[in-house]
Formats: structure tokens, sequence, C-alpha cells
């Protein structure tokens, strides 16, 4: 009772935190949220309100990242010694307040001090022209970076001669990307929101809404009262996932909604091999869309395949029974339309593209898609996930995410009076490894705590100690800034969105731009908006010509996009709160029209790897607590009742290793340990849940999908070793 009374209240605990928080400045506060678009996730609200049902959209990722929005400056002569930060976690440090002035650290200094605006792009361009671009990277978060700045920023990067230019939101989604191109021509989610509320089926592979998008969680409601059923494919059944209180909607408030169906467990990476199976029993059923697939490309390369993959072989690799896929295809056969949703379980694997290409795969064997109720959509967590690839900041594609191909660059060149360069960009991965071994001078980045997300973080953090010069352009510290460099670490002040003059958009999971107007009564003297600084480092490392990348607003900004990105025609009108549009309009792939070469779907036959697990070992996968990115704003995440230092087990595990909760375990991997407290949960066996980003350091570097360079933060193989166990040399699993 104590547990689902603190998931029943959590929210309106986060509504007060916060209204305590920013009670120095809770005017502002309040028209952030009434009058800004969402920088949470992707789903996008103007103000509290949305395209989708009516009422008020608010939750408590919003809220949380509310301070970053309103704190005050924090002082430099107040700022402790760098061995001091040092010892903070990411949390402590961006609760010092918003960086206010350039600031900088040299071997053998203490603390940051202060330089001006001019020395430090004087120093920063100068670094680039002494080492060249070919020895220099940019790195963009997508955690509210606006379609301007990623924009902006790829102009001025290529103007300099590189593509050596990535984004966060490539390392979640590239193998969405990849696939959904290759199928179905879109990179983007194929349905409008009010798809969700009239589909037969949700399915939800490998994405935990309820932690990431919990604004969702209200759609997810009013789609249950509607009659649509919703199933879970995850090694994990989320709690939030089977059972969710919606706070703005009294009913859910009070009792909770249940929001799972049906749940099917898989083992780690066993996506794609559970995919397989459902559709070889729909084969046998004889209830695929016949019609579908013979306007299709693909089916009888795909139907071949699986007929060569034995029912024991996808047994094994999935890590569940023939008879769950047959009754998930029991169940998808019965529906006129579904809807499939994934994220990171799907994506972040050495097998990510093949996982969303399987998943693709089943929707199109029943023509769920291009008709109401019915479509892909790979949700994005952050708001500037979906506008980062499409605005070009890729080192493999330009804006409208189209490849560096003779005829794109010629297309580009032309618009942009410069040529765009032909040799291919580094991935961010890549740009590490070059510093590891001493091929990448200067590191730029435009927010981001690379040390703290990607895997192996040891070894990153001596990649980013080799680099000579690494700038940090960013609203508050984080533990990256505090890893020394060998010349210097230059760390700027940043405007946030809503200081942005000019204002700004973003573009939602859904395809729709929204403008987020200016609301910059809070701003920071000295801080200044990220593309202006790229465009004018660009101009000091490269004057002759450097008038074609400038912009003299958002404004002119939006204009070039509109020309750039055909499909983002109609940008350029949005000029005040509550404008939008939605791109390729509400529905994708409509009446069988797809932007493929050949206008067709396209199957792609799948061959899941042997997912087998030897005896004694356990797959680590992860997940996301009361956090943001990497950003976590609380220990106890309520809907699973977990902390962060605690490890998820199935509870047969743990009887094997003699555990009972709360007891101490040794997680190693071939790199690293993690030692934590155990919690039992409804998790496949030979599974350990670990939370993200603590969990890297198990993770090994260099295991990476070989079309998309995305790392593979999931599979990796690990002990479990009760600590007793370590201590009395008691054997273990």
């Amino acid at each position: 009772m104590k547990k689902q009374l603190d998931r029943r209240f959590s929210s309106f605990v986060e509504m007060g935190v916060t209204a305590w928080e920013n009670r120095d400045n809770l005017a502002y506060a309040m028209k952030l949220l009434t009058d800004g678009v969402c920088d949470g996730c992707a789903l996008g609200t103007s103000g509290v309100k949305d395209w989708t049902i009516p009422g008020i959209h608010l939750c408590w990722i919003r809220l949380n990242l509310l301070r970053l929005n309103t704190m005050p400056a924090l002082k430099l002569d107040l700022l402790p010694a760098i061995s001091q930060l040092q010892t903070l976690n990411e949390k402590a440090l961006r609760s010092i307040g918003r960086i206010a002035e350039p600031m900088i650290r040299e071997p053998g200094d203490t603390h940051f001090r202060r330089l001006s605006w001019d020395e430090a792009l004087h120093r920063i361009s100068q670094k680039i022209r002494a080492s060249g671009v070919d020895r220099t990277g940019f790195y963009l978060v997508s955690r509210g970076t606006v379609n301007e700045t990623y924009y902006a920023c790829q102009k001025a990067v290529r103007f300099l001669g590189s593509n050596d230019i990535d984004n966060s939101a490539r390392i979640c989604h590239a193998p969405s990307t990849v696939a959904l191109k290759q199928m179905i021509g879109y990179g983007a989610t194929t349905f409008s929101y009010t798809d969700l509320l009239k589909s037969d089926l949700l399915v939800f592979v490998g994405s935990n809404a309820a932690n990431n998008q919990p604004v969702l969680m209200k759609y997810l409601h009013v789609a249950k009262k509607n009659g649509t059923r919703i199933v879970t494919v995850n090694p994990y059944r989320e709690p939030g996932m089977e059972k969710y209180w919606v706070p703005s909607v009294p009913e859910s408030a009070l009792l909770g909604t249940v929001i799972a169906d049906a749940s099917f467990e898989v083992r780690v990476g066993g996506d794609a091999a559970f995919m397989n199976g459902v559709i070889k029993y729909l084969i046998e059923r004889g209830t695929l869309d016949q019609d579908f697939i013979r306007q299709a490309e693909g089916w009888a390369e795909l139907e071949a395949s699986l007929k060569e993959q034995s029912w024991e072989f996808l047994e094994t690799s999935a890590g569940c029974h023939r008879d769950h896929m047959k009754r998930f295809a029991e169940l998808y056969e019965t529906t006129k339309s579904a809807i499939f949703v994934w994220s990171m379980g799907v994506t972040m694997h050495k097998e990510g593209v093949d996982n969303v290409r399987s998943v693709v795969n089943l929707a199109l064997a029943r023509g769920n898609i291009g008709k109401p109720g019915a479509g892909l959509m790979p949700i994005r967590g952050h708001s500037g996930v979906q506008g980062g690839g499409e605005m070009g900041a890729t080192p493999n594609a330009l804006p409208g995410g189209v490849g560096l191909t003779e005829d794109n660059r010629e297309r580009f060149e032309r618009l942009w009076g410069f040529p765009v360069p032909t040799k291919p960009g580094r991935f961010i991965v890549e740009m590490i490894d070059a510093a590891a071994r001493g091929e990448l001078d200067v590191l730029y980045c435009v927010g981001s705590n690379l040390f703290g997300v990607l895997p192996d973080p040891l070894y990153v953090k001596k990649a980013l100690e080799n680099l000579s010069l690494r700038v940090h352009h960013d609203i508050v510290l984080n533990p990256q800034m505090l890893v020394p460099s060998r010349e210097a670490v230059i760390v700027l002040p940043a405007t946030t969105r809503y200081e942005m003059v000019g204002g700004n958009t973003e573009t939602s999971t859904e395809r729709r731009v929204i403008f987020n107007p200016e609301l910059g009564a809070h701003r920071i003297p000295e801080a200044r908006d990220e593309w202006r600084v790229m465009i004018e480092v660009a101009e000091r490392v490269k004057p002759h010509g450097a008038d074609q990348i400038q912009f003299d607003s958002t404004g002119a900004i939006r204009e070039e996009i509109a020309q750039a990105v055909p499909f983002y025609e109609g940008i350029q009108k949005l000029k005040n709160k509550g404008d939008q549009f939605q791109w390729g309009g509400a529905m994708l792939c409509e009446n069988g029209r797809f932007a493929t070469r050949d206008g067709k779907a396209h199957f792609v036959p799948v061959k899941p790897r042997d997912n087998r697990v030897p005896e004694g070992w356990f797959q680590l996968t992860n997940r996301r607590g009361k956090q943001f990115n990497s950003m976590a704003f609380r220990d106890l995440e309520p809907l699973s009742s977990t902390r962060r230092h605690e490890v998820i087990l199935a509870q047969e595990d743990m009887q094997a290793l003699q555990l009972k909760p709360g007891d101490l375990v040794r997680v190693k991997s071939a790199i690293g340990e993690l030692q934590a407290a155990v919690k039992p949960g409804r998790v496949r066996p030979q599974t350990v849940i670990a939370h993200w980003p603590e969990s890297n350091i198990l993770i090994q570097r260099g295991q990476l999908d070989p079309e998309c360079g995305i790392p593979a933060f999931r599979d990796e193989l690990v002990q479990v070793i009760p600590v007793r166990a370590s201590l009395t040399g008691t054997k273990s699993l």
C-alpha cells in the first residue's frame, strides 16, 4: 500500500519541490511553463497545451528541468577549487548556478579563472587554425538544442571544410533512421498522436514511456478508455507500464490506470528473434495482409530467410518459448490497426539497425502503415532529437537527412556558396578514439557530458585528457568540464532556449515544428547563443568568405532552413506562441505512397544473432530512473521503488545466489565492476538491470552497430558475485 501511495502522489510531490526550488523566481518559472515550448521529451507542448487532447499537459521531467532556466548565476570568485568540484556529482554541480562568464583552466591551475569573450574566441580560433580543421571535432547535445542551433552550427563546420560534427540524437536513434529510410523512405514517426487514441493495439518494444515520456501516459489513459489494447515487449515488466497514475485525470490520480493488457518478456537482444517468430506464425495461419505485401518489395527474401530459422533457434535467441510468439500473433492478427513504439531498448545494440528492421517487418506484414490508428513511432526522449538529424548536424548527412552524395553536395554548394567537404566525417566515438591516439587536438562541445554517457568512461576520460583544447558551451557545470586537457579547457556561458533573441523551434516526435517565443527576462548578461558563437569562431578561423555563413537573426536561419529542407517549408512563417505545422501532414505513407526510390515499402530479411547466455553469466541492460539524459534528479524512482545504487534480478536468480533484497553484489564485466544492492523484479532470468549512466563502467567500448556507428549499451555479459562470496570463497553463478 505504501508503494502505491508513493507512486500515486509522486507527481504532486514534484510540483511542490519545483515550486520551492523556484521560489526566488516563481513568476518567471510560471511564464516559462505557460508560454514556452517544453524542453523535456519530444512529445511537444506549447505552454501546457498540445494538439492531441484538451487539458493541462505537464510532467515531472519538465518540472525538474525548470530550475536550469531560472537559477541565478554562479559567482566565479566563490567557485571552489577544481579538486573540490571533482568530488561532486552532476546534480550537485548543476545546482551551483548558471555559468555566468567565460572561464579557462590550464595545467597547474587550481581554479577556473575568467577571460573575456574576445580572449576566449581568439584562443579557440587560433588553436583550430594552428591544428587544422581535420584535427578538430564538434559535438552537440540534443538536450534542449533547437533547430536553428543545429542548422547554423553544421553550416559553420562545413564552411570550415569538415564533416566532423555529430550530435547525441544520432547516438540514440541512428538505427531507427537507417532502417526506416531503407524500408519506408522516412526517418520519423509516420502518424499523429491522435492515432494513438483510436488504434486497436499499441505495442511498446524496449520502451518505457512512463519514465521517459510521462505526458504520453495521459494519451494511453484516453486510449484505454477508447478500447485500445496495449502490450509490451521487454526483458523487464516496467511497473509504470503496468499501472500508472495520471495526475491531471482525477480518476487515474486516485485509482491509477492499468496500462499493459499483456507483457512479453524476451531476452536482452531477443527482439528480432521474437518478431521473426511472430511473422512465422502469421505466415502459418494465413493472416498476413497479402494486398499490401504484393505492392511491396522484399517479401520473398524475408519469407525465405524465415524458413531457414528454426523454432529452436528463435526460442533460444528470443529467450522465450514459441507459445509466447504465437500468443502475440493471435492477439495481433485480430486487430484492424496497430502502432509499434520503440526506443533505446531496441536501438542501443550491436544489431540495432536489424532490431528496428524486425519491428518494421512485423508492422508491414499486416499493412499497419499509412492508415488511421496504425504506424511506426521511434519515440524521442529529448526535445532536440528529431530536429538534430533533420538539420544535418551529423557526419554522414546534410540538412534534410540526405547523404553526402555528389548531387546533394552540389545542391548545397549552390545554396551556400562554398564547397561542401567530401571527406566523410567522424562519429563521436570515432572522435574520442582519435583523441586517444593523439589524432585530434580540439573538441568543441555544445552541451554534453561525454565522460558520463559513453561506454568505458575511464577510457573516455583519458581521451579527453589527451586533447590540447576542449571547449564547453553550456548552461551549468558538469563533470566533463573538470577533466583536464594538455593545454586548456574553456567554458562558455550559454543562453537557454527561452532567452534566444528571435525565438526558435523544436520538432516533436510527431513531426510537428513548434515555435518557442523569446522569454528572456532572466538572461545572464554575458551568456551568448551557441550558434552565434560557433559562427564567430568559424569567421575568425577562416575570414575569407565568412559572409556566407552570417545570419542576423534566428528568423533568417528559419528562412534558409525552408530552402535547404523542402519538407520544412513553413518554418519561416513561425513567429508567435502556438505557431506550428506538421511536416509531411498528419500521416506519412498514406495510400501506399512511400519515399523510397521506387515508391514502395521494402521488407528486409533479418537473421537474429545467436543469443545464448553461458551458464553462470548474465546479460546486462540498463534503464533510466528519475532522470533526464544523464541528469539524475532523485535517488529513488517511485514507479519501480528502485534506487540508483540498486540492480534488479529475477527472483529465481536471487534464490540461486542465496540473495535477499538489499544484499550487496559485485556486477563484473570484462572491463570493470560495480558494487550494488540487489532488488527482485519481474525480469527475465539471467538478466541484470542497472541504472544508466552508472552502468557504463561495465560496458566495453568499440562495440558498434556497423551500419550506423551507435555504441552498444546493452548485451554485455557480466557475472553477479555476492559480496559474501568474494570474501569467503563461496561459489556463485
